[in-house]
């Protein structure tokens, strides 16, 4: 007996969707350059629960370094799946805070129809902003750079 063609179509939307979140972690490593970043991920599910998910990477002239366990990285990756898929998840951010003396950078996305898009910085800061009392110091807000969709035409190949 076939498969359902409704469960042939969703499994191709969550292989594209994961195809889109190791690319999204790819583009980020690119536009970051090298350094200490934590990745945090936030994302609102359809049923109003809020489920989040953090990833802490080391990129420099040595082998890149996840200080995650297996476990993590995997649970940050199925979270960044399913916000890209977008059906079970109604709306998600991605902030990136990169460590940096005096004070650590940080700089967010927001995901919209399946890609992460630039979060209004003013946005951004209001929400990296320490709780009173707390330890944390202030992260340096900065615009998200734009990731390159892998499903976009390149600039040398838009016109043939």
């Amino acid at each position: 007996m076939s498969e359902p063609r409704a469960t042939r179509r969703a499994d191709a939307v969550t292989a594209s969707a994961v195809g889109r979140a190791v690319h999204v972690l790819a583009a980020l490593l690119l536009v970051l350059d090298e350094g200490s970043h934590q990745f945090s991920i936030v994302a609102e599910r359809t049923n109003g629960t809020t489920v989040t998910a953090d990833l802490s990477l080391s990129v420099g002239a040595a082998p890149l370094r996840v200080t995650h366990c297996a476990e993590e990285y995997l649970r940050f990756l199925a979270l960044l799946t399913f916000a890209l898929e977008y059906s079970a998840v109604r709306h998600a951010v991605l902030v990136a805070t990169t460590a940096d003396e005096p004070s650590p950078r940080a700089c967010g996305w927001t995901v919209r129809a399946g890609w992460l898009h630039p979060m209004d910085t003013r946005e951004l800061q209001e929400a990296v902003i320490p709780c009173p009392g707390s330890a944390e110091p202030l992260r340096l807000v900065y615009p998200a750079p734009t990731l390159h969709r892998p499903d976009e035409a390149t600039e040398e190949h838009a016109h043939e």
